[in-house]
């Protein structure tokens, strides 16, 4: 059940391409259309919906006003985040589903993988069809079950229903898609570049400044494979070397380089630990996951190879206490942790489908559209996470700009959280959310979840650092964003690239590196 390692034929990259272009505006058109049925934006419900109709529209505009649509005096309200996180969550659950099914990994139960052909039988016995109306939709939901990191359950943008014209062109479009486009190795990384053309287009041709509405777009880059292998095999297949220099390295190092006296041309890495068991690994810019999945691809043969581990074992381990992934955009956090899963699930001999412990992606960006005092509601009584929600509060309101870049450290104010870990106040916080039956509160529920999570990770030292940052220039950068960046790292805010290679320092344990993706002119321009 290996992977291939080898990327799209460009061929079939432009077939892609072309797909995933047509599915946004195919599923953009479907959401905006089910959501006006809806009467989602209009200030009252429509006499003819349903009760259940009625709960949907509701639980959707919470979710909308914290998307970031606006809620007008009126009572009316905007769809366009709404509109986005429609059709995106429901492109993806069909375009995940397909993935595992190409690669006998979509579960009726453990063990038991089926094909979307099989869907389409299963769908026929209301016994087993869950519901669904099609073998796509029933697809859909046994990736959702068995992804729950991805696709929250209680996510309303899944409960909207496309109509039957617009569910069909979308399935005409994945089943014209070849099926080696789903063995590929890069494909998953392309996907959301290619999702994200259109409006990265609409961005640049708008000339607005860039703010947290058009950020994610024109800064999402597809790192290119050659790109995540050199940077890897420098530093970690230079670690092994060092520390193993009778052994081969279980994994080809294809662009190791070395000094004419055999040793790394990028170090011996004296300050990592001779053992992997506690080594921590940290891309703060993930995209789509291509470094989290390389480094996964090199840990895990080093860990079987270093510890005598099972491959199982090993993949469990790594998950667990070696990767940690945080980006700014929650799209691309869900096709980090589905490539980080399916990569787990498709590693040799590792057993194929099992459950997976929760793996460390977050979302770095999540906003927070609550008022101060609606957001310290969360807390109740408990005085402890009353502190620790008024401190988030403060570090993460201008976070669909600055992701990563928070620094508890130096802060936004000076201020330091983690007097406390956040996995002590992780149960307080799922304690107190169990309690919300309001519709907004529960939203606000969800965001904190996310926030505390990125936090937790956002806290914490790494050994390496690898990734391939976001580039904007001063020119293009919103206010908040120029300014922020003006007092934290004044020296290097001509671009975010150089003001991230500020903020990686603080990511590291003594000793520890981080190595990026970077164009050399920031080397000599005067700015």
């Amino acid at each position: 059940m290996s992977a291939s390692h080898h990327p799209l034929a460009k061929n079939l990259r432009t077939q892609l391409e072309n797909t995933v272009k047509s599915a946004r505006n195919v599923a953009e058109i479907a959401a905006h259309a089910a959501l006006t049925n809806l009467g989602v934006g209009h200030r009252e419900p429509y006499s003819h919906l349903t009760d259940e109709q009625k709960v949907l529209r509701r639980r959707l505009r919470a979710h909308g006003r914290q998307l970031g649509d606006v809620k007008y005096e009126d009572e009316s309200q905007e769809t366009r985040h709404l509109v986005w996180e429609v059709a995106y969550e429901h492109w993806h659950r069909m375009l995940f589903a397909h993935f595992l099914a190409e690669n006998h990994l979509l579960m009726w139960e453990a063990g038991a993988p089926v094909t979307l052909v099989e869907c389409d039988e299963l769908v026929q016995d209301p016994g087993t069809s869950f519901g669904a109306k099609s073998g796509w939709e029933l697809a859909g939901m046994l990736a959702a079950r068995m992804l729950p990191q991805i696709f929250k359950p209680q996510s309303p943008a899944l409960a909207v229903i496309f109509a039957p014209e617009h569910q069909r062109e979308l399935e005409k479009l994945l089943s014209n898609l070849s099926g080696e486009v789903f063995q590929a190795s890069d494909s998953l990384g392309w996907v959301y570049q290619f999702w994200q053309a259109k409006r990265k287009d609409e961005v640049n041709a708008s000339e607005v400044k860039i703010g947290s509405d058009e950020l994610p777009a024109v800064t999402q880059l597809f790192t290119e494979p050659y790109m995540v292998d050199f940077i890897l095999h420098n530093t970690l297949g230079a670690w092994w070397n060092t520390r193993h220099p009778d052994k081969s390295s279980p994994v080809e190092l294809t662009y190791f380089r070395t000094l004419e006296d055999g040793t790394p041309a990028a170090g011996r890495f004296e300050g990592w630990e001779d053992s992997l068991a506690n080594f921590k690994f940290l891309d703060p810019c993930c995209g789509s996951g291509h470094f989290l999945v390389g480094a996964f691809m090199m840990l895990v043969p080093m860990r079987m190879a270093a510890e005598g581990l099972s491959a199982a074992d090993a993949v469990t381990s790594v998950l667990e206490s070696n990767l940690h992934g945080l980006e700014i955009d929650p799209r691309c956090v869900e096709v980090a942790a589905f490539a980080l899963a399916l990569a787990a699930w498709r590693y040799p001999d590792s057993g194929g489908y099992r459950q997976l412990p929760a793996l460390n992606i977050a979302c770095a960006g999540l906003p927070i559209t609550a008022t101060e005092s609606e957001w310290l509601a969360l807390a109740g009584e408990q005085n402890n996470l009353q502190v620790a929600l008024s401190e988030l509060y403060r570090q993460f309101r201008d976070a669909s700009v600055l992701g990563s870049m928070i620094d508890f450290e130096k802060g936004i104010n000076g201020s330091s959280l983690f007097d406390t870990s956040w996995r002590e106040i992780q149960p307080l916080l799922e304690i107190a959310l169990a309690k919300e039956t309001d519709d907004q509160s529960i939203e606000y529920g969800v965001v904190a979840k996310g926030v505390s999570h990125a936090a937790d990770l956002l806290s914490r030292k790494y050994h390496l650092l690898a990734t391939n940052p976001p580039y904007l220039v001063r020119g293009k950068q919103s206010e908040r964003l120029r300014d922020y960046l003006a007092s934290y790292y004044p020296a290097g805010d001509a671009d975010i690239a150089t003001v991230f290679l500020k903020r990686f320092d603080g990511f590291l344990v003594r000793g520890g590196v981080h190595a990026s993706v970077t164009p050399l002119n920031w080397y000599y321009l005067k700015s």
